[in-house]
């Protein structure tokens, strides 16, 4: 009797350390599956540092949708240090667009025509990436307009209050990685 209770206090303590060498193994897993990190948030908009890639982000979603959106909408400013990216625009639309249509993006008076595909949107080039920040920083919203394959309409509408500061704060998160 008193052997069968050692043997069960000791398969007890072996269960105990593995169990505590099972979570200190996945530690460097979860750390390199970090969350993202805050930076801040600024009026609707999100500033993000993810270690994990290196990268950082300012982020928002639509403050109006025309329909009923088929997946999550948002509208980004990326930075990715370690390849030399700065302020790259993106967007991802609340429905699939068709491949005929243009994808327009309009900020106060000036008109984008963005490239991508399905509910992917993103500039042509740096110059374009540039133009679109430079144009973000200064007017009150901007929309996002395109059609579906079956002929409805796709616009999503952001408000720009806090984007200056969402995008600079991105920047200044990826400011020392290199």
């Amino acid at each position: 009797m008193l052997a069968k209770r050692r043997q069960s206090r000791e398969r007890s303590a072996m269960r105990r350390w593995g169990i505590l060498f099972l979570m200190a193994m996945a530690t460097p897993v979860a750390a390199l599956a970090a969350p993202p990190v805050a930076l801040g948030i600024f009026d609707g908009w999100g500033a993000f540092r993810d270690p994990a890639t290196p990268r950082c982000y300012a982020l928002a979603a639509p403050a109006a949708t025309v329909g009923r959106p088929q997946v999550k909408a948002y509208a980004s400013v990326g930075y990715w240090p370690k390849s030399r990216i700065r302020g790259q625009f993106y967007v991802r639309l609340s429905k699939t667009r068709a491949r005929d249509r243009e994808l327009r993006l309009t900020i106060g008076s000036r008109r984008f025509i963005l490239t991508g595909n399905g509910a992917h949107g993103w500039a042509s080039d740096a110059r374009m990436d540039a133009a679109i920040v430079a144009a973000m920083r200064s007017a009150p919203s901007m929309s996002v307009e395109s059609g579906t394959p079956d002929g409805r309409a796709i616009a999503d509408t952001y408000r720009l209050r806090g984007a200056a500061t969402a995008i600079d704060a991105a920047a200044l998160g990826c400011a020392r990685l290199r």
